[in-house]
Parts: structure tokens; C-alpha cells; sequence
């Protein structure tokens, strides 16, 4: 579906906000937006027919220049075989977000180049739309199509999706006065890589552990009842496996729940840890978490996150 553009502009820039993945109790369905950081990805019209990426620069450099291996490039060329808008498209990508962080940067990546590419279209596209390209992209990273950073980066906030090739969004209510701390320690951990360590089997009783978990947290949000989403912000599936990839990870845990956090998990496929928080309690958290890696051998780099539902946008 469209809507009327009428676009005479030549070129745009977008910012797509760095995201949370699963969210702890929500494995490839919750994705949580983080405005602390993000990528930026400017689209401009050429004569030239297809996408072509000019430039990469920012907190990563080495990634694919050519279009059909590159997480923007590969969701414009999928705006430009549907549409056929009877123009190129070229892309400049300033990476805001370490590689291999967690923080859904080749979500981010695929979202603000959709979102700049759309503003340069005759017709927009429906957020659905772009979020459907979008995920294009996002397979070429990870290997496997999942919306949970692509939907919380372009529509901003806690979001839920539900399925994959027709999917249902649906962004929830956060509490107010809490916090969202991120401890991003310097090594790379690639999704691909910490997608294999998983089982194939999970036992029925740690499902219903995590089911509930899921539907007390959501339940939760939707009623600002702050003691539930502490008590369910648990992962007892993925968390257990995953943790072993992460050096420090039980002690920077501990710290952030000795801080007064609701909750604290691996953000995505890590090794980025985020924290949920009372406002007030969020810079003495972040100080634990950081010590915890330095003790563990690993320096980092910290952020504190407002909850605000901010999704991709056009900036310029």
C-alpha cells in the first residue's frame, strides 16, 4: 500500500535508532528501541538505474560496498524491483553501531536506508511496507528472516511482532520513570554464531516458565505495575545458553541487579547487556555493569536510554 508523496526530492537522510532484541522473555518477537545510538543512512536519485552504496563511514568500515551483500542495499534494491520508481538509488551508511553488538545494527542499517529511500519515492510506502524490505536486508547479516530489531528501529518503542510473512505489530505501553541501561563490552559477537550454540529442544517445563514470564511482562507494561515486570523480566531459555559467550556476563548481572534493576539480560544475540531501571538508579547500574567487565578483562562502552517510543525518521 501507498500514499501520496509527490516527492520532488533528490536526496534524503534518515536516522534508525539502535534496538534491544528479544527483550529477555520475548526470543524474536519483542524489540525495544534505543535512542542513544543509531545509524544513519542518506539516499540520493541517480540517472543510473539500480542501488549502488558509495560510502560507509562511522564506528564501521569494513563491510560490503556492493548492494545485494549489504543490509541497505540489499532492502532498497528490494524497494526498487517492486516499485520500479524509474530512478538509481545511491546510499551513504554512517554506522553509528559497533559491528556485532547486539544492538540490531544491521537492523538499523536496513531501516533508515527504507526510510530514506521512501522519501524520495513518488508514492510512501506503509510503514508495513518498509518494514516487510526491510527484513530483506536484515536476512543478509543474520542469515535467517526476523523482524525483532527491524520493528522496534522503524516503528520506535516496545514492539511486539507476530509472524513473519504477514506480520502483526504492535507497540506496548512502557512504564514510566524507568531507564533502559545498555553496557556494550569491546569484543564482537556474530548473531549467526550465537544463533548455533542454541538447542533445538526446549523442555515443556521451561516453556511454560517462559510463557508466563512473556504474559506477565507484557501484562505488565499495560498496567505500569513495576513489581510483575521485575518478577518476569526472566529468560530462563535463551539466557542460560547464551550467557557462556559473554565474559563477566553472571557478575555484570548481579551488579545491575544490586543497582535496583528490574531486570537485566543479553540485548539480541549480544555481547551487550541491558538493564531495565528506576530513573534514579540508572548511573550507579551502568558504573556496576562497566566494573564488572573491566574486572572480567573487557573495557566498554556505556549508554542510559530514555523508553521513549522514537522510531525512524527523516532528518534531513
Amino acid at each position: 500500500m501507498t500514499t501520496s508523496n509527490n516527492s520532488g526530492r533528490q536526496s534524503a537522510t534518515a536516522f534508525a535508532p539502535a534496538s534491544v532484541g528479544n527483550v529477555a522473555v520475548g526470543f524474536d518477537v519483542l524489540g525495544l528501541s534505543v535512542q542513544a545510538i543509531g545509524d544513519r543512512v542518506t539516499a540520493r536519485r541517480t540517472v543510473e538505474p539500480g542501488v549502488r552504496i558509495a560510502a560507509i563511514t562511522g564506528a564501521v568500515l569494513d563491510l560490503p560496498l556492493a548492494a545485494e551483500r549489504n543490509t541497505a542495499g540489499r532492502a532498497v534494491m528490494s524497494i526498487v524491483e517492486e516499485i520500479k520508481p524509474g530512478f538509481g538509488i545511491e546510499l551513504t551508511i554512517d554506522k553509528g553501531i559497533p559491528l556485532g553488538s547486539g544492538l540490531g545494527g544491521s537492523a538499523a542499517s536496513a531501516v533508515a536506508a527504507v526510510v530514506a529511500a521512501n522519501a524520495l519515492l513518488p508514492q510512501s510506502l506503509t510503514q508495513l511496507a518498509l518494514l516487510k524490505h526491510a527484513m530483506h536486508g536484515e536476512a543478509v547479516a543474520s542469515g535467517s528472516v526476523h523482524v525483532d530489531n527491524i520493528a522496534p528501529s522503524l516503528f520506535g518503542g516496545l514492539v511486539l511482532t507476530v509472524g513473519v510473512d504477514n506480520p502483526n505489530v504492535k507497540q506496548i505501553p512502557m512504564p514510566p520513570g524507568v531507564h533502559c541501561v545498555l553496557v556494550h563490552p569491546h569484543m564482537v559477537l556474530a548473531t549467526k554464531d550465537a544463533r548455533k550454540i542454541l538447542k533445538p529442544d526446549v523442555s515443556l517445563s521451561d516453556v511454560i516458565w517462559q510463557t508466563a514470564n512473556l504474559a506477565g511482562f507484557l501484562a505488565g507494561c499495560f498496567t505500569n505495575d513495576l513489581r510483575l515486570i521485575g518478577e518476569s523480566l526472566n529468560d530462563v531459555i535463551i539466557e542460560p545458553q547464551r550467557r557462556v559467550l559473554i565474559p563477566g556476563f553472571d557478575a555484570v548481572k548481579q551488579a545491575a541487579m544490586a543497582a535496583g534493576a528490574l531486570g537485566c539480560s543479553i540485548s539480541g544475540a549480544g555481547p551487550t547487556v541491558f538493564a531495565w531501571l528506576p530513573t534514579e538508579k540508572a548511573e550507579r547500574a551502568r558504573d556496576g555493569m562497566v566494573a564488572a567487565f573491566r574486572a572480567a578483562g573487557l573495557e566498554s562502552d556505556a549508554w542510559i536510554s530514555s523508553l521513549e517510543a522514537h522510531g525512524a525518521r527523516v532528518i534531513d
